[in-house]
């Protein structure tokens, strides 16, 4: 369930949030009533839950006499899992080409408020949100005193996604995480929107109008902006 962190950077709770998928991955969705989170080590940016390198500089001097406090932070990328979202008024175009393939994908319009009411179900692990900050790794300091900052920091090449994360340290629950775990959610609360890819053909459209309507769910679903006719 989600638990608020005053440390944590929050979004208004009306920030409208996206997350872009495919067809088998919203289907998942669907059918397990599961957000997955991923190991925060799984992802991409090998800088992932590390360090700029001020803060690593200061980590080292800490840890000459006390070789665990690095060990520590070594291994706690295992233990973080990570759904993200992205935040923006408005569709994107480049969220489409990154993470939908051959013109079949969904996106999902939530919103903060959203996302934290449809965390309730879940019961065995805490969440929280944060929005993710855009640094200089080479110049700029990630604050160490909680355990989250390391994933709440990203290099500024990387300030187009404009994420904000549910983030959960699993640690205490000594789980074998392969790639990460999925969560229970109000699927109803999740969910306010859907757009399906703007260059789908008219037969995927209607499949996942099917789909959703044999498994129960009359979400909204809106026609991409970027399908609109030109006006000349």
């Amino acid at each position: 369930m989600y638990v608020s962190n005053e440390q944590i950077t929050l979004p208004e709770t009306d920030t409208i949030v996206w997350k872009y998928l495919d067809l088998s991955k919203f289907l998942d969705l669907l059918l397990c009533k599961q957000l997955f989170m991923s190991r925060s080590d799984k992802f991409e940016d090998q800088y992932e839950g590390t360090f700029s390198e001020p803060t690593y500089e200061e980590l080292k001097k800490i840890s000459e006499n006390n070789p665990e406090f690095m060990d520590y932070y070594k291994s706690h990328r295992k233990n973080v899992v990570i759904s993200s979202w992205h935040i923006n008024e408005y569709e994107s175009y480049a969220m489409w080409q990154i993470f939908t393939q051959n013109s079949e994908g969904l996106a999902i319009q939530s919103t903060v408020k959203r996302l934290q009411e449809a965390l309730i179900p879940e019961g065995r692990y805490e969440q929280h949100i944060g929005e993710v900050k855009y640094i200089d790794y080479k110049k700029e300091h990630i604050p160490f005193d909680n355990n989250f900052f390391p994933f709440l920091f990203k290099r500024k090449s990387f300030q187009y996604e404009k994420e904000v994360r549910i983030i959960s340290n699993l640690a205490k629950h000594n789980l074998n995480i392969n790639e990460g775990v999925k969560i229970s959610i109000d699927i109803n609360k999740l969910i306010e929107k859907i757009y399906i890819h703007p260059k789908s053909e008219n037969w995927y459209k209607n499949l996942v109008f099917q789909l959703m309507e044999q498994l129960g769910f009359n979400f909204q679903v809106e026609k991409s902006d970027l399908e609109s006719d030109i006006l000349i």
